[in-house]
């Protein structure tokens, strides 16, 4: 892996994989819901959708014949932290890709036709989510968790300011965010680094703009919360969250070893007690999520309402067993296990390790060798998973039901 600075600030990384005849690219810039103002919820990923709608030199429709054309992929998308643009191409088309991604990146017309059958894409996406229970319910949880902080609006926004916004309002937000100093470039698969260096420096060199914001101060559950949402569905969704770990702190580690034991695979306890056993979910399953400065750990399930109790009385049920008796030598191991494997099969794709190169770099500020994510798996111990369980478990919860007369459930909850 290289990594090199270009004049104008913006950082790229470069992973040469030379057994391969494909390459991925990507540009991160850290635009993401978490760094908008309630009045501006929804920017982020409004622009995101804006870059393919045309450049200053591109059509929308040039910009998906150029990549069909050579079989490439192109996509994007926004999270709470950033915004991330990239393409999968072959070997020799990476210079093409380039082109494209630093055109849109850098050269969107924002043109307020354009703009308007673009704002009725993202209210059809926002519109979609509200038929899908099961976003509803994280869109909830994120609310009942992260309260009125940033963290707590979606990612998509709200649809009447969606259908206000202007091109003066995208231009104002990429004026904020949008600029070398506040991207990166990264670069994965079958490439000659002097050569990446030069396409960098031609395609991106001239790029001027923001410098970027600090991401705002949160607090995870700062009051226990439990909201809900009556929706005419067969299932009941249910999330329930606690406290987790901020992104880059040595704790992810064994919170990934205490997820894979309690819900995050098939073997899970929480998988085969709630689905194996009692037959009472099709879905079930937990995960950390991570961000600057705080974490969650959350839980979900979807169950037919007369089972709803039953699989929140079994959570609490399994969550207590490890807190008092911990894991078994074998669920230890096993899932130390399936976390190492599971990376080291990311490592084979261009894609992965592109991402990883990006990711780690807009938000913590550094490359991570795998080297060293393979040792900090092998030296959890189980004192470490059991001491995060305490942290975890014995902290504020906060919940999300969605489904018909979903306040019903409240007194199941702790």
């Amino acid at each position: 892996m290289e990594k090199f600075v270009l004049n104008n600030g913006l950082t790229v990384l470069v992973e040469a994989m030379p057994y391969l005849r494909s390459a991925s690219i990507g540009v991160w810039v850290k635009a993401g819901s978490m760094l908008e103002s309630p009045e501006e919820n929804g920017l982020s990923h409004f622009m995101e959708h804006m870059a393919f709608k045309g450049t200053t030199k591109r059509s929308s429709r040039q910009i998906a014949e150029e990549m069909d054309a050579v079989g490439g992929h192109l996509n994007a998308s926004t999270s709470k932290l950033c915004t991330n643009y990239y393409a999968k191409v072959i070997d020799e088309d990476l210079p093409m890709a380039a082109d494209i991604l630093a055109d849109i990146v850098c050269n969107p017309s924002l043109d307020p036709v354009e703009t308007d059958k673009e704002r009725g894409v993202v209210l059809e996406e926002i519109s979609m989510v509200e038929d899908s229970p099961e976003d509803v319910v994280y869109d909830l949880l994120s609310e009942a968790v992260f309260g009125t902080q940033s963290l707590g609006q979606t990612i998509l926004g709200p649809a009447d300011r969606i259908a206000a916004y202007t091109p003066d309002d995208l231009r104002a937000f990429r004026k904020r965010h949008y600029g070398p100093k506040n991207a990166v470039v990264a670069i994965a698969g079958n490439v000659q680094m002097d050569a990446v260096k030069e396409l960098m420096e031609e395609k991106f060199g001239a790029w001027q703009g923001a410098e970027g914001e600090d991401f705002p101060k949160s607090i995870a559950i700062d009051e226990p919360r439990k909201l809900f949402r009556d929706k005419d569905t067969e299932q009941v969704h249910l999330c329930l969250s606690f406290r987790g770990s901020q992104m880059g702190s040595k704790e992810i580690y064994p919170m990934a070893v205490l997820n894979n034991v309690l819900g995050g695979g098939m073997s899970s306890r929480l998988f085969q007690r709630i689905r194996e056993e009692l037959g009472m979910a099709y879905s079930v399953y937990s995960g950390p999520s991570n961000y600057p400065g705080c974490g969650e750990f959350t839980i979900y399930a979807a169950t037919s309402p007369k089972h709803a109790k039953t699989v929140l009385e079994q959570t609490d049920i399994e969550i207590q067993k490890l807190l008092e008796n911990g894991m078994t030598e074998k669920e230890f191991t096993q899932a130390k296990a399936q976390l190492k494997g599971s990376f080291i099969l990311g490592l084979e794709s261009a894609y992965n390790r592109m991402s990883s190169l990006g990711h780690n770099q807009i938000l913590l500020g550094k490359y991570i060798p795998p080297e060293e994510t393979i040792a900090a798996i092998e030296k959890v111990t189980p004192d470490d998973v059991k001491a995060i369980a305490a942290r975890i478990f014995g902290g504020p919860r906060a919940y999300a039901v969605v489904g018909r007369k979903a306040e019903k459930y409240i007194p199941y909850m702790k």
